[in-house]
């Protein structure tokens, strides 16, 4: 006897599964996100039904000689640096990012660029027509006439077209949630539908060996949207981060199978799309005004690329009778906090009854703890009212106890330190045995600071030498 279809409520943000509608996911929290969806019944063996017997897997050891994966260079110096030196044949790369960032416009540059380069490839839109494609290209000022265009949804018949199609090179979906299968009982971009259609492209492309390139949407908070597994099914996941209303995007690597998760590509947008950063350092300092109380410069590493970008302090009276507030863009809340914390207890710098606000300028957002010396010195300048010195540089971590601790990659910061004229530089103390200097650049002083209290009496010292 034939199965009836069943009916379940999956959430669209998590994809987890419920057996009836509530108005809140009780897995991710999110409000209105579950959605009833139709599940067709599979069939199922009886007792008379064949059952297909396993065959033996083959087994080899671990030491091997394996070659390197080739490379498919896209052009884009930024973008096959994220990638890892290019596609890789046969591989999956899921590109997140909010609407307007910039997501579309490179992946076409990129198209461009590989089409005029010898190489076959498609472009497949299901969210633009192919004449709005070929006005943006127009205004970006894109020639590539062997690039392949088409407006489509339906998987089955993008599967069938890919299929037919010999020495594809590379395909770029834009988006995987506007895709649908007509085997699959829901609306497109439901979990059930994104899941289906990705596993479908990704197989072909596992099979035929070109390079497939899948445009997800994000959610309110950043993330990609969809079930949590597409980003398992994908080799490689990147967003790309920025504000629509500065000039700079991010390009950065969540997973890589076939690179390193740690390096930043940087564009700026232009009237002629996105173009290349190569010396970002140069260009988020490009606006600095020395001689501020309130700045610093950090020497950050972003992945094998040392980056330097200002740290801006500002402290104001305490509004009302609420708590003080602590605004944080492009760094950790919870550890400027830490930070607050530590100068209280262990430099007796109180900041208890100030609104504490803190931006990494440029629009770069910061993980690595070697930013906190940095942010110390733009908050004790903020502080005591003494400026930096424009020529100065700060990096390090700070413990509870208030030590500061080894980074790593010291000589690569100072030489990107040196490259941009800066004249003195600021890192963590040699304590433990073993530690070698750090190969400071001809022209270039090294201060070594032990303890926060070190950094708080340097500017305390100017503080009393001026007020003298």
């Amino acid at each position: 006897m034939a199965r009836r279809p069943a009916n379940r409520f999956v959430c669209q943000s998590c994809g987890a599964v419920f057996p009836k509608w509530s108005g809140r996911c009780d897995a991710c929290g999110a409000w209105n996100s579950i959605v009833e969806e139709t599940v067709e019944p599979t069939a199922t063996g009886g007792t008379n039904a064949r059952r297909r017997t396993g065959a033996r897997i083959n087994l080899v050891g671990l030491a091997g000689d394996t070659p390197p994966p080739p490379r498919i260079e896209t052009r884009i110096g930024e973008l096959d640096r994220v990638l890892g030196g290019g596609l890789v044949p046969a591989s999956v790369v899921l590109v997140g990012g909010d609407p307007g960032i910039g997501k579309s416009t490179l992946l076409l540059q990129g198209a461009c660029a590989l089409a005029r380069a010898g190489r076959k490839v498609m472009y497949i839109s299901g969210e633009e027509a192919v004449d709005q494609i070929r006005l943006r290209a127009r205004r970006l000022g894109l020639e590539a006439p062997t690039l392949e265009l088409a407006a489509a949804i339906n998987v089955a018949d993008i599967v069938a077209t890919l299929d037919a199609e010999k020495d594809l090179a590379l395909v770029v979906i834009d988006s995987i949630q506007t895709m649908w299968m007509e085997t699959v009982e829901s609306a497109p971009g439901t979990v059930s539908q994104v899941r289906a259609c990705a596993f479908e492209l990704i197989r072909l492309a596992k099979q035929r060996g070109f390079s497939l390139i899948l445009v997800g949407h994000v959610t309110k908070e950043g993330a990609l949207a969809g079930p949590r597994v597409l980003e398992h099914m994908v080799d490689a996941v990147m967003y790309f981060e920025g504000d629509r209303g500065h000039q700079f995007r991010i390009l950065r690597a969540a997973k890589n199978r076939f690179g390193a998760t740690d390096e930043i590509g940087v564009f700026a947008m232009t009237d002629q799309g996105l173009e290349e950063v190569p010396n970002p350092s140069a260009l988020f300092l490009a606006e600095r005004r020395g001689h501020i109380a309130g700045s610093a410069v950090f020497a950050g590493m972003e992945g094998t690329r040392p980056v330097l970008l200002e740290v801006q302090a500002l402290l104001s009276p305490k509004a009302g009778d609420g708590g003080a507030r602590r605004a944080v863009v492009g760094w950790d809340t919870g550890r400027l906090n830490m930070l607050l914390a530590v100068l209280e207890a262990r430099c007796g710098i109180k900041l208890n009854t100030m609104d504490v606000h803190l931006n990494i300028a440029g629009g770069l957002r910061v993980g690595e703890p070697a930013a906190d010396m940095a942010v110390a010195a733009a908050l004790v300048s903020a502080a005591t009212g003494q400026p930096t010195s424009a020529g100065s540089v700060y990096f390090g971590e700070v413990g509870l106890s208030g030590e500061i601790r080894q980074v790593s990659q010291p000589d690569t910061r100072l030489k990107e330190a040196h490259k941009l004229g800066f004249e003195q530089a600021f890192l963590p103390r040699r304590i433990a045995r073993g530690n070698r200097k750090p190969s400071a650049p001809d022209g270039l002083g090294i201060q070594e600071i032990g303890h926060l209290g070190d950094l708080v009496s340097l500017f305390t010292g100017a503080m009393e030498e001026t007020a003298g």
